[in-house]
């Protein structure tokens, strides 16, 4: 027998971390290494520098959307390419990601709990979930 509670909770947890992590990553690239340091870094690594912004803004909107959560499951699969992405820049680096440059454990795990965030949903305490007038679904069923 499935604890739905404990399932809602715990889609929640992961909800916001996920949320409040995805914040950060793009609140350092705003703020520490700046908009056009993101983009020209970017370009240094052979991607173009549109991507940057792209990433910034997955990044941010994704995080606050996640937070707040709001369409969770859209949100973290929108994501999952953005973090793809990152594991295969990193794959040249090693697996473990205290290798230099950052191997590709790191990324590839915040695919995969993405991926456990599309299929749970927005969990308890969601704005989605307090908006809608429907019955509530569970985080797993």
């Amino acid at each position: 027998m499935t604890d739905t509670r404990s399932a809602d909770l715990a889609a929640t947890l992961l909800r916001v971390s996920l949320g409040l992590l995805l914040l950060a990553h793009g609140a350092m690239k705003i703020f520490v290494f700046t908009v056009p340091g993101t983009v020209q870094f970017f370009q240094s690594i052979g991607y173009p520098g549109a991507l940057a912004y792209v990433v910034i803004l997955a990044e941010v909107g994704g995080g606050i959307a996640l937070v707040l959560g709001l369409w969770s499951r859209w949100v973290a699969l929108a994501l999952v390419p953005v973090l793809v992405g990152a594991t295969l820049q990193h794959v040249p680096n090693g697996w473990m990601f205290a290798a230099k440059g950052g191997g590709w454990e790191f990324p590839a795990f915040w695919t995969v709990a993405l991926l456990v965030q599309s299929l749970l949903g927005d969990g308890a305490y969601s704005l989605r979930s307090a908006l809608d007038t429907r019955s509530p679904r569970p985080a797993l069923g």
